[in-house]
């Protein structure tokens, strides 16, 4: 039956709900599963240069394409775009469990990605069409507690798939899951007719993918394959920067723009993107580097290490659900976003504190407190930005807000890391013994410090010590107390620019304009005309209500 709008009603829409938790669940599993076989894979198909490529070339094609399926998915209906990303995505699985070399399986996930945009955009917009804000807070609440759980149950199912059956079925086991969710999206998805002839904006899509490509490999490669001086590097920065700007210009033009420039008139829009994007980098700052400090200061083993995730992921499955429920009773989120935002400052402060004799259970229950927070304000932020627009534009303004959130990683990861080691090598050159100070203490200062913290280092450095007699193994105990202390020093730099990210995200909270969240009345504007009405939802909807 043809529709002139998404919305979904009547008992169809548990359907559709059932199919887009479906779809959350295994999308937001796949990454981690992935990374749990990874050292079986590379040990299989070698080229281990390529092993980042792996998630990076997933990541870069999904959030490239994000923002596209959103606009389009306004114009078309979610269900073509659904379909579609469901399809490549089975496609792309399948093609990487076939992959016989490294470079075969970066291509097969980098196509897999294309697919991943639309299963990382339509499931949100989908609870848009399902639900009215006021009723959405709680059901947005339950997929970031999908986000959560998947977190937890990645590790445990990509190692048991990789130990009992092969690494290639972490990719095939996606298969038999996305056809059963196709068979949802065909159930339960309206197919939508236009009342009037759409108009699809071609080439500001093909700038908008010319313009991020270069900046998004950019980071990718930076501290890796280029050094940030390199000139190299900023000419990439600089020639997507280039394009960008010609294609805000072609937009500001466009009849039926694929991305409004009108969205950023609305100052809800505007904090709710800044908001995600110092989240994500509070966040990275600390689960990207605390790994590396339970491994290497602490002494858990990487199978036990992973588990340290689990406390804060419960919890941000608990603050994700508490601020549903919220804002789903209240129809408010302004003093529930200040209130996430001091939580998220409370656990960033505790992490600060960590030292070389901090036990497992402290840091545990410090990120459960972090967790908390940034499970609680992410949902909050992502209900109020589509509450400040029409309906009509429901796709548009979720893509680019998840877009964002998934810039946040792309850019932390590389800048991250180029801070972390600076701060680590600096930090080893001073703390190590005197007896090692001079060349050797130059070269061990200049490795990674991943690589310094695996069984396989420590067994090599310990025996290369020992040699030397008696002498040898008090230097080596020397230089293990030397590296947990840079350890420390170096993620401790890390926790502190964590911090101040989540100071601003707490200043951020306040710039957030509050309008009360809408019931039915939201979907009055189904009747309504198009996109370009969003310049008329500005900063006039920035009063509380």
């Amino acid at each position: 039956m043809l529709q002139t709008t998404n919305r979904i009603t009547g008992r169809r829409r548990w359907w559709a709900l059932a199919t887009v938790m479906l779809t959350m669940l295994f999308a937001s599993l796949d990454q981690t599963v992935v990374s749990t076989a990874m050292p079986t894979v590379i040990a299989d198909l070698h080229g281990f240069s390529l092993y980042t490529w792996v998630f990076s070339a997933y990541m870069l094609a999904s959030a490239v394409t994000v923002p596209i399926y959103g606009k389009l998915s306004d114009v078309f209906g979610r269900r073509p775009f659904y379909l579609f990303g469901l399809i490549v995505f089975a496609i792309g699985s399948a093609i990487s469990g076939m992959a016989q070399t490294m470079l075969q399986l970066v291509l097969a996930r980098a196509f897999q990605g294309i697919g991943a945009g639309a299963m990382m955009s339509m499931p949100r917009a989908t609870i848009g069409d399902i639900f009215d804000p006021k009723e959405r807070g709680r059901w947005m609440g339950a997929m970031g507690a999908l986000f959560g759980l998947s977190s937890i149950l990645g590790p445990a199912i990509g190692g048991f798939i990789t130990t009992h059956w092969s690494w290639r079925w972490v990719f095939y086991i996606n298969l038999p899951v996305a056809a059963l969710a196709i068979l949802g999206v065909i159930f339960a998805l309206p197919r939508v007719r236009l009342p009037h002839e759409a108009k699809v904006d071609w080439w500001g899509t093909l700038l908008l993918i010319a313009g991020l490509m270069p900046i998004l490999l950019a980071f990718t490669w930076a501290g890796s394959r280029y050094a940030w001086s390199d000139p190299v590097l900023w000419a990439w920065f600089a020639g997507g920067a280039v394009l960008l700007v010609v294609f805000f210009w072609y937009e500001s033009r466009a009849a039926d723009p694929v991305l409004t420039p009108s969205l950023f008139k609305n100052r809800v829009f505007v904090v709710s993107l800044v908001l995600a994007l110092f989240v994500s980098m509070t966040m990275f700052s600390s689960l990207m580097f605390l790994p590396l400090y339970v491994q290497g200061v602490i002494g858990l083993n990487p199978q036990n290490s992973g588990y340290l995730m689990t406390p804060m992921m419960f919890s941000f499955i608990i603050g994700s659900i508490v601020t549903g429920q919220w804002m789903s009773r209240t129809g408010r989120y302004l003093r529930l976003a200040n209130g996430c935002g001091l939580v998220i400052i409370l656990g960033s402060v505790l992490l600060t504190q960590l030292h070389v004799d901090t036990s497992y259970w402290v840091v545990s229950a410090d990120m459960v407190v972090l967790g908390l927070g940034i499970g609680g304000l992410m949902p909050l932020a992502n209900v109020a930005v589509q509450n400040a627009f029409p309906y009509r534009m429901m796709g548009t303004v979720n893509s680019t807000q998840q877009f964002v959130n998934s810039l946040g990683g792309v850019v932390a990861a590389p800048i991250f890391g180029t801070v972390m080691n600076h701060r680590f090598a600096s930090a080893l050159k001073a703390n190590l013994p005197a007896a090692l100070q001079g060349a050797q203490g130059s070269a061990l200062a200049k490795l990674n410090p991943q690589s310094l913290i695996t069984r396989q280092a420590q067994e090599q450095i310990h025996a290369a010590f020992t040699s030397f007699g008696p002498a040898g193994e008090q230097l080596y105990q020397q230089f293990i107390a030397g590296l947990k202390l840079s350890l420390t020093q170096a993620t401790h730099t890390m926790f502190l620019l964590g911090l101040a990210f989540a100071i601003l995200t707490f200043l951020g909270t306040w710039l957030l304009p509050e309008v009360r969240l809408k019931g039915k009345e939201y979907f009055e504007d189904e009747a309504g005309g198009g996109g370009r009405e969003a310049a008329a939802v500005s900063d006039k909807a920035g009063t509380a209500r």
